[in-house]
């Protein structure tokens, strides 16, 4: 591997064509999707007309039928009696059998006609509700796509700065994608993983219950599986949310922190109070990302270690810094201890380390603990950020 360390800018150079490529896809997408969009509603219009149509058609047919049948009964009459009738009376009424005859089969051709065309027009319509369907979720995958071009992936360019070598950038990138992983394989093994064997062998023991014990006892293990298939959901719901909260690109970090403290809140069956002073702005979207991560992992260590049952988060946005106070009542530990499994503390340093604040930890066994942040704004809301 090369020792020649990549140009920055000639990333953001790829970087930037690359989004200017995917923003005219989807634009293009876009257009077909409103196209796709006119021609249903045209097609809706048109299939209606058709319906009416037909419905007419088989109006007219059922009285024409009931006309030739008519007309058929008077040829017949005419003809089992033909000395009683004058020629005139015959050819009027062979006449007039035989055009109704004529009329009935145009309109019965005109109907099968009038089907075929509707037929045709809801097979059109199904396909054209498809490509609607496949363009708005491609519209949608390009959209994540650009977010992340326009968010995360830029950050590349800021990495790379900071790399002495192509071949520690990668190794570093390869390091942190195999332990997310093994961390996400990790969670799903042991939650929503083993939740779902339980739910298949729960199932057969409904079953079970059932023949033998009978209704009242199956539907009380099936209360007891719903409880269970809910936790499992809940699981899948809180690991999508570590993996990157939505509502934090769309509202901001302040309501989804609100929101994410409020469902662990009910969750776990504690207290969570969240306070917040200053002005409620939107900030870069790095900057929000990193704090957010940050209380998150303070109240996780809260709930999982301390075994805390009250938490307060205390959030004071002031001009040029942001502070962030995480207390609990559990049962604290010493800072000064050495675990060779802190993973969380460590990340909570290193992410502070990354935004050139402070993090200080206050911990008593059996007395809480309390951590604060001290997070300056102009350092991370500066160069070649993009903001909200």
């Amino acid at each position: 591997m090369s020792n020649k360390k990549l140009d920055a800018r000639q990333l953001d150079r790829i970087v930037k064509k690359m989004i200017e490529t995917v923003d005219q896809s989807k634009a293009e997408i876009f257009h077909i999707s409103e196209q796709s969009r006119k021609e249903h509603d045209r097609l809706i219009e048109e299939l209606q007309q058709v319906k009416e149509e037909v419905k007419r058609v088989i109006h007219q047919t059922d009285r024409l039928e009931m006309k030739t049948r008519l007309a058929r009964q008077r040829l017949s009459d005419v003809s089992k009696n033909f000395s009683h009738y004058s020629e005139a009376e015959i050819r009027q009424a062979y006449e007039k059998a035989h055009s109704l005859q004529m009329e009935l089969a145009m309109v019965q051709e005109k109907e099968k006609q009038l089907r075929q065309r509707r037929d045709e027009l809801e097979r059109r319509l199904t396909a054209v509700k498809e490509t609607i369907e496949r363009a708005d979720h491609l519209i949608g995958q390009v959209t994540v796509v650009l977010n992340y071009l326009n968010g995360d992936f830029q950050e590349l360019s800021d990495f790379i700065n900071g790399a002495n070598e192509k071949q520690e950038f990668g190794l570093r990138i390869i390091e942190a994608q195999e332990e997310e992983r093994k961390r996400l394989s990790r969670e799903i093994h042991d939650g929503p993983a083993q939740m779902l064997a339980n739910v298949i062998m729960r199932s057969d023991l409904i079953e079970r219950i059932y023949r033998e014990r009978g209704a009242e006892e199956a539907i009380g293990e099936m209360r007891d599986l719903k409880k269970m298939v809910r936790s499992a959901l809940y699981e899948v719901r809180r690991i999508i949310y570590d993996l990157r909260p939505m509502a934090l690109d769309d509202l901001g970090l302040i309501p989804t922190l609100k929101k994410y403290l409020q469902t662990i809140e009910e969750y776990h069956k504690t207290t969570i109070t969240f306070t917040y002073t200053g002005e409620v702005k939107r900030l870069s979207n790095r900057f929000e990302v990193a704090v957010f991560r940050l209380v998150q992992e303070a109240v996780q260590n809260a709930l999982k270690h301390a075994e805390a049952t009250t938490i307060q988060v205390k959030m004071e946005l002031k001009q040029n810094s942001l502070l962030i106070v995480v207390k609990d009542d559990g049962k604290g530990f010493n800072p000064n201890e050495k675990k060779d499994k802190a993973f969380g503390l460590m990340g909570m340093r290193e992410r502070i380390e990354w935004l050139e604040g402070k993090l200080h930890i206050y911990s008593q066994l059996g007395r809480g603990t309390i951590v604060t942040m001290h997070i300056p704004l102009q350092k991370t809301e500066g160069k070649g950020e993009r903001q909200q």
